[in-house]
């Protein structure tokens, strides 16, 4: 099979470099092209140079259609409005998501562009933290009520959202593994007097400072005794290498919406 040509949106930044380095590197890939945003002072750089490899002749562009119509698919990690447009350019196309701080409104209108475009979205594309998730659905079904859910995460100081999308995900994955809604049973602060914790709360903690790629822990607080889940990030590389793997995945899917759950097997885990 020929290698599979992705364009890369939102190369110019630090995940951007690291999807591009990715390509370049792994056997069976090509860089199609290298979105910025049009406004970006680096459009016309090197896509290569940018990302620490040698001049590859891509340089970046802010025309996604352009683009899109010579590749198999796009690898976004960009911003929510960003990713809706490409979600509407991709049709038959494969669009592997990692954007994080989607809106309900943002999830309806990717979940509409899935019917043509084969779109795998998930809050982290690396392998361990979906393992992660998949663990921390079984826990919190295996243990009850008594046990409490409480989510810490720890990000660099220049991350926008919080919790972190990785963060929300395992709180999803905990929510399902205890039959609720997230949004319905979801404490995203505490702060002030208030109040003991309510039985069936799953509580979120962010914490920003420094270089820290990405740390989350899973916590099951029971009486006498502690559950804990943990991943930390040491690498960026590790989510672009997990968007590969999705990638090559969804090359034989037909067009829908899928998570890394579907592309690792632990749908049903």
């Amino acid at each position: 099979m020929a290698d599979m040509r992705l364009v890369v949106a939102g190369a110019g930044g630090r995940m951007g470099r690291t999807l591009v380095k990715a390509i370049t590197e792994a056997k069976g890939f090509a860089l199609a092209g290298a979105l910025e945003d049009a406004r970006s002072p680096l459009i016309g750089w090197d896509a290569g140079t940018l990302a620490g490899t040698p001049e590859n002749g891509v340089k970046l562009t802010g025309d996604a259609a352009a683009l899109l119509a010579k590749a198999d698919g796009i690898i976004d990690f960009t911003a929510p409005a960003a990713t809706v447009a490409f979600a509407a350019q991709a049709a038959g196309k494969i669009h592997i998501l990692g954007t994080t701080g989607l809106s309900a409104a943002d999830e309806a209108k990717i979940k509409d562009a899935a019917k043509k475009a084969v779109i795998v979205k998930s809050g982290n594309m690396s392998l361990g933290v979906n393992l992660l998730a998949a663990l921390a659905k079984r826990v919190a079904k295996t243990l009850d009520n008594s046990f409490d859910i409480e989510i810490l995460e720890m990000h660099h100081n220049q991350k926008v959202d919080a919790p972190s999308g990785t963060a929300l995900m395992l709180g999803r994955a905990a929510a399902q593994g205890r039959g609720i809604e997230l949004d319905k049973h979801k404490v995203a602060s505490r702060d002030g007097h208030t109040g003991v914790r309510k039985a069936g709360d799953i509580g979120f903690a962010a914490l920003r400072g420094g270089s820290v790629v990405g740390e989350h822990s899973v916590i099951f607080a029971g009486p006498a005794e502690r559950v804990e889940l943990v991943h930390k990030a040491e690498d960026r590389m590790i989510f672009a290498r997990g968007a590969l793997h999705a990638a090559l995945w969804a090359r034989t899917q037909k067009p829908g919406l899928y998570s890394m759950a579907d592309v690792l097997g632990l749908a049903n885990f």
